[in-house]
């Protein structure tokens, strides 16, 4: 199938590493030419040589933290100047860190928004009036399986991505007149440096190896295993296509079957 996305131009943030990474591959793969950000200078200038290199593909490596405002920003400007417009954002931040409601301080709470929410909301902020003058444009906000069901010790997780779908069914409404739309898409289990420290942190939790642990998550999933970023990004690429032309809206969870609710 073809999807289209032959010189549209992509803005990936979180991209030097995991599921932010696999999406720019694969948006790259299809012909997409391709903006990646992170905080990380080393990570993110070696994630976009592998991409070309892999792919062909122009790759546009920015250094910007996605907690920052001004940075957000003037990634969305170098993206413009170097292809001219953007066509598909992905919205993704590391998540914060695991913590304990009665142990979490409201400085904890404030910089967790700042990261997961409010990145997504400034982001979107900046490259909507592109996307509105082309009339065409995708938003695809990366959440977490914790905005359906909630994991102990994450908190901060479990609150504030679930704020990212809201946002998200909002905007999908609000600019749908524009030809604009928007999803949340959410990765259960997925072999990332995320799950690794996730399973670490269960691990001192419950006094177990991080084996075991591995094992009873892959126990929860009915196709049995920990799921590859490449399978998670396939979906995201989709959902960014010209094919998914009627989407927008919804929350998609890639997670092998472990979620399993009526709605």
């Amino acid at each position: 199938m073809d999807l289209a996305l032959k010189n549209k131009v992509a803005l990936v943030a979180g991209a030097s590493k995991g599921l932010g990474k696999a999406v720019a591959l694969g948006l790259a793969r299809e012909g997409a030419n391709v903006a990646i950000f992170s905080r990380d200078a080393a990570r993110i200038e070696q994630a976009a040589k592998e991409i070309r290199d892999a792919t062909g593909a122009p790759v546009l490596a920015i250094v910007a933290d996605a907690m920052r405002a001004e940075d957000i920003q003037r990634a969305v400007d170098e993206t413009v100047k170097k292809f001219g417009t953007i066509h598909v954002l992905v919205t993704n931040a590391g998540g914060p860190p695991p913590g304990e409601f009665v142990a979490l301080t409201d400085e904890q709470w404030v910089a967790a928004t700042n990261l997961t929410l409010m990145s997504a909301v400034r982001l979107s902020r900046a490259v909507i009036p592109f996307m509105q003058k082309q009339k065409w444009g995708r938003i695809l906000h990366l959440g977490s399986l914790t905005i359906k069901q909630p994991y102990a010790d994450l908190m901060l997780s479990n609150s504030i991505r679930a704020a990212v779908v809201g946002l998200a069914k909002t905007q999908a409404n609000e600019l749908a007149q524009y030809g604009i739309l928007v999803n949340t898409i959410s990765p259960g289990i997925i072999e990332t440096d995320r799950v690794v420290q996730l399973m670490d942190s269960r691990a001192k939790r419950n006094g177990t190896a991080v084996r075991e642990e591995y094992a009873l998550a892959e126990k929860n999933v009915p196709l049995g295993r920990i799921g590859q970023p490449e399978e998670f990004a396939n979906v995201v690429v989709f959902l960014a296509s010209e094919r998914a032309s009627f989407v927008t809206g919804a929350h998609f969870i890639v997670d092998g079957g472990e979620t399993q609710t009526p709605f």
